[in-house]
């Protein structure tokens, strides 16, 4: 099988801002596989309804992340680009296989049991199957790679589970989705306080957002934590110090991470000079992204014509898939 004919499939969340991590982790993958794969990526806002959103937020954060993925390097014409709520078919199979998922196996899920103790009193059903509906959202397309992150793979389990139990129940349909990532391309960029990664809404004076003005990263990035430096040679980098030689080696020209990677291993960097130059890079490397993205943002004609687009490629798979389904279960009446 050809790679033109592997079916890449994944899911945009559709709440907070895109930020440097999501960028380097998730959306630059996107940019090189919709090169080499048949790509179905879409905006998940059935999946953000499980906490409730205000109609005018989620709208909002819809057309958001539409445009920040476009601005990055996301070709529509390349991709099909698509609102999971734009496809009536998923909705439909994710009843079909919930009818396949046992609430003992679901209530397991850690992520679950997670968000069950942050939020006791909203524990919806939604919550509890939202697993399935993740497996919908790949098996509709017969999906078989899936980027994902460490946190989503139990997850992407459970989608080859239901793929299986329904395989074995009504005759073979659904590929079983495998987790793709290109090994060599694994970036995991630290929040600037040097406490765990970069986070849409943890700490956000320590996160870099692809719509941050050229001030707000200057001032970010000098604030970032330092140490007062490397006492012997060659010393070892802490994760912190680290985070910012990564960040430089992948904003910056391959002479400025060699100065200052020398300087750091003779014991005569300065921190300050270092974050200045980075912050410049940064800057460099973000402002012409946010400015795409608030034109593409405030054109609502064009995003529409992209949605519907993606609507309708998305669709076509996603009939036939369901046509298939239906027939194996023997709900074709006529």
């Amino acid at each position: 099988m050809g790679k033109e004919n592997e079916i890449v499939v994944s899911g945009i969340r559709s709440t907070g801002i895109l930020h440097l991590g999501n960028y380097f982790g998730a959306i630059r993958n996107y940019i090189r596989m919709q090169e080499e794969y048949k790509c179905y990526f879409f905006v998940a806002d059935w999946h953000s309804l499980t906490t409730h959103p205000e109609p005018q937020a989620l709208r909002g954060n819809v057309y958001r992340v539409l445009a920040e993925n476009i601005a990055s390097g996301l070709d529509p014409e390349k991709v099909t680009l698509y609102v999971q709520s734009d496809i009536p078919e998923i909705a439909e199979l994710y009843l079909m296989l919930n009818m396949l998922a046992y609430k003992g196996e679901l209530e397991k899920v850690p992520t679950f049991k997670d968000k069950v103790r942050q939020n006791p009193d909203n524990v919806n059903a939604g919550l509890l199957t939202y697993p399935v509906l993740m497996s919908a959202d790949i098996l509709i397309h017969r999906g078989l790679k899936v980027p994902v992150g460490k946190d989503q793979e139990q997850h992407l389990e459970m989608s080859r589970n239901f793929a299986q139990r329904f395989n074995n129940r009504y005759g073979y349909l659904f590929p079983e989705p495998v987790p793709f990532n290109y090994g060599d391309n694994l970036i995991r960029i630290m929040s600037l306080d040097g406490n765990g990664k970069m986070s849409k809404s943890e700490n956000q004076n320590a996160t870099i957002y692809l719509n941050d003005t050229d001030d707000a990263i200057r001032s970010k990035i000098k604030k970032a934590k330092t140490d007062s430096g490397p006492q012997t040679p060659n010393s070892e980098k802490p994760d912190y110090i680290e985070n910012l030689f990564t960040m430089m080696g992948l904003v910056s020209t391959p002479d400025t991470l060699q100065h200052f990677s020398d300087a750091f291993n003779g014991c005569t960097i300065r921190y300050g000079d270092m974050k200045k130059q980075l912050a410049e890079d940064m800057v460099a490397f973000i402002s012409p992204i946010r400015e795409k993205a608030e034109a593409i943002e405030h054109d609502e004609a064009y995003l529409h014509r992209i949605m519907r687009q993606g609507a309708e490629k998305a669709r076509e798979s996603a009939a036939q898939t369901l046509k298939e389904a239906r027939r194996l279960m023997g709900i074709n009446f006529y």
